[in-house]
């Protein structure tokens, strides 16, 4: 494997290249010991360790489902939040699809990010002190929202924002229910243990498109087709209150919500402080932070 050298740090993961390219991957799935504290069961971490994901039935109560569920309508309502630079734009109905850095928009769901239901969980996969290198709330509202392409989030950290390892963990907290049918979220299990970088160049402020249709950065329909036919395809529903926690690495995406009911989650992407963004590797420009954070202040 040929790696690239960004400033001091070795690219173990190259990607927008000439030609895709699979490489195995060089970092562990679970970076915290059997003995690092936390709400997550052995069992279950060896689970994640295996599959890349781990679905939690119920995170959080009825009553907070309603208090989030609450502050995320009065965020998307309010024109201010959608005059920020921060709210991405539904490209077909003009309607607010995501609102980002919305653990500093909101002290409501800043408690979220700090509940030790959610950051332990994130400390105890990662092994060290965690900060937040995204958060947002989605909105898939019925009759039409698009969904996301299939993709690999560390592809695009790496890229993008300069994330060196694979040690980041995300988890989507459904607020509203997860049906079959409305465009839950689809991940092929295992598939985090192999990377595949993209073929094609980072074009300049590439995330004011890919946050609307991806494009860079996602793969050729003949590598998916190989890693699903390898791997398989698990959907994900649930209640409101259950969550999905996914290494960074998973192959996943959503389709499109043409069901009349809404699919609404807050998401939160743990980084570790010892896993600190440097320069993209494979783009000519940062990200904006409150895309890919540059603030690595710990959670407490």
């Amino acid at each position: 494997m040929t790696t690239a050298i960004t400033g001091n740090v070795t690219d173990l993961y190259p990607s927008r290249g000439a030609t895709e390219v699979s490489t195995p991957r060089q970092d562990p799935v679970v970076w915290g010991s059997p003995d690092t504290p936390g709400p997550i069961a052995n069992a279950d971490l060896q689970s994640f360790e295996r599959d890349g994901f781990l679905a939690i039935d119920q995170l959080i109560t009825e009553d907070e489902v309603a208090v989030y569920h609450q502050e995320l309508e009065r965020l998307i309502t309010d024109p201010g939040i959608r005059a920020d630079e921060r709210s991405i734009i539904e490209p077909k109905s003009k309607e607010i699809r995501s609102v980002f850095e919305v653990h500093k928009i909101s002290e409501v769901f800043a408690s979220l990010v700090r509940d030790e239901r959610v950051v332990g969980r994130a400390r105890q996969i990662l092994g060290s002190d965690v900060y937040v290198h995204q958060s947002r709330i989605n909105v898939k509202p019925g009759f039409g929202a698009s969904g996301f392409y299939w993709h690999s989030d560390f592809e695009t950290w790496h890229a993008e924002d300069g994330l060196p390892n694979m040690r980041t963990v995300s988890v989507s907290i459904a607020l509203t229910e997860n049906y079959d049918t409305n465009g839950g979220l689809m991940i092929m299990p295992g598939s985090h243990r192999t990377f595949l970088g993209c073929a094609g160049a980072t074009p300049k402020d590439n995330y004011k498109k890919s946050l609307q249709m991806q494009d860079a950065g996602t793969p050729s329909d003949e590598a998916l087709t190989k890693m699903a036919s390898e791997y398989g395809i698990k959907l994900f529903t649930g209640k409101a209150g259950s969550a999905t926690w996914f290494d960074c690495n998973c192959m996943h995406g959503s389709g499109d919500n043409i069901t009349p009911f809404p699919r609404s989650n807050v998401f939160i992407v743990f980084n570790s402080v010892e896993n600190a963004a440097v320069e993209p590797f494979a783009a000519p420009v940062r990200r904006p932070p409150f895309i890919g954070a540059r603030d690595f202040t710990p959670v407490r």
